[in-house]
């Protein structure tokens, strides 16, 4: 390749690389202050990376998965009883403006230039350590400095709000995590900058009353170790498992209720919880209406006071919207993404992923609806970290 024909890819690897360290630079400050920011800066991102954007080969089925799985989704809408008041609320307006934007990032992460992949790593490695100590000191403060600023900056705010937004963003955190770790041994920074990381999540989650960022500590550790052993078994059965859960979700829902042991469970249990299984059991009683096409996107927010706003579980609302075509669509997308995390030989950079994937794949499981921008955004920092880890494939024949 001559000097005048390596210029330009030269330049454009620049330019990634300098966006994805900005990306990685505010994820600590975002994720701290306002998680559902997130939506706003990988959008801001994707629109500088731009010019990244190609589909590879081995991509190609999971880009082909997103843009069927985006036109069902806005087909759905004929049908759907939810009719958004403003494009604001238009979840298949923003989701087509998400899908090549937050790629874009991706790819920025893939065509970056080396030096500034490295640079990146180490950002995202220290970032989660600050993040850590921010965290651990809204625990021992009981939230002082996050009132401090939102009450100055932002205006009044109920402490006990405080409280939850900070439990928040230790989910974002307990995502992150095993990345910051993985960063940290490939660049020969200690891996005690993870120390801070898990340790500021876990205090944070334990004192204002979240739950599955310490379960989820737990699950990526056990992940984790498994893909350190058996790299190529791990990730496949990780994306199976991810499958079987989209498509027997609602059966599993049945059956426990076949039991007749439901209703006591749900009395059990903490209240959070018993909301959350209060939901799945309306959901799956909707869901036998409508089961091949669903109710339509966004149709959860139609059934209050049973469903409030998305039944807490990815797999039932997408069965609930969009039906099995939806739901084989999505597996398709997992499968495709998480199984390619399979390798020969052990490789830090995919066991983290696969231990983040799995993180994400449980709080969509238990906690956050499968819409959610911020929600969306976080996996796609997490595909974007996922390849700036991995090294730059060789150009397709038909991305050239």
């Amino acid at each position: 390749m001559s000097p005048a024909a390596a210029g330009p890819r030269f330049s454009l690897g620049t330019w990634c690389g300098w966006v994805v360290v900005f990306g990685l630079a505010v994820t600590p400050i975002v994720g701290w202050l306002v998680p559902m920011g997130f939506a706003t800066v990988l959008g801001f991102l994707g629109l500088l990376a731009l010019p990244a954007i190609r589909v590879r080969d081995e991509q190609r089925p999971t880009a082909v998965l997103l843009l069927l799985l985006l036109i069902w989704a806005a087909m759905s809408t004929a049908w759907s009883p939810y009719h958004p008041s403003k494009p604001g609320n238009n979840t298949a307006l923003k989701l087509a403006a998400q899908l090549p934007l937050y790629w874009a990032v991706i790819c920025a992460g893939w065509r970056a230039e080396p030096r500034l992949k490295t640079l990146g790593l180490k950002v995202l490695a220290w970032g989660a350590a600050l993040f850590g100590v921010l965290l651990f000191i809204e625990f021992a403060t009981d939230v002082q400095v996050y009132d401090y600023l939102h009450i100055h900056y932002l205006g009044p705010i109920r402490h006990d709000i405080s409280q939850a937004h900070i439990a928040h963003s230790s989910f974002v955190l307990a995502v992150i995590w095993p990345l910051a770790l993985a960063a940290a041994v490939k660049t020969r920074i200690t891996p005690w900058v993870a120390v801070p990381a898990v340790a500021g999540l876990l205090a944070a989650a334990v004192r204002f009353g979240a739950d599955a960022p310490v379960l989820a500590v737990l699950l990526a550790l056990m992940v984790g170790f498994a893909a350190w052993c058996w790299p190529r078994a791990t990730p496949r059965a990780l994306a199976g498992l991810g499958v079987v859960y989209l498509l027997a979700a609602p059966a599993v829902v049945w059956a426990v209720r076949a039991t007749g042991r439901y209703g006591a469970i749900q009395d059990a249990i903490p209240l959070s919880w018993s909301e959350r299984m209060g939901f799945w059991s309306h959901t799956v009683d909707w869901i036998r209406n409508h089961p091949l096409r669903g109710w339509g996107l966004d149709a959860s927010r139609m059934f209050g006071p049973g469903i409030v706003l998305h039944p807490h579980d990815d797999a039932l609302q997408l069965w609930l919207e969009l039906g099995l075509v939806g739901v084989l669509l999505a597996a398709g997308v997992w499968w495709t993404t998480v199984s390619r995390l399979a390798r020969p030989e052990r490789d830090i950079g995919a066991v983290a992923v696969t231990a983040s994937a799995s993180v994400y794949l449980l709080f969509g499981a238990l906690n956050f609806g499968v819409w959610q921008e911020w929600w969306l955004a976080l996996g796609a920092l997490i595909a974007a970290v996922a390849a700036l880890m991995g090294p730059e494939p060789e150009p397709s024949r038909a991305s050239t």
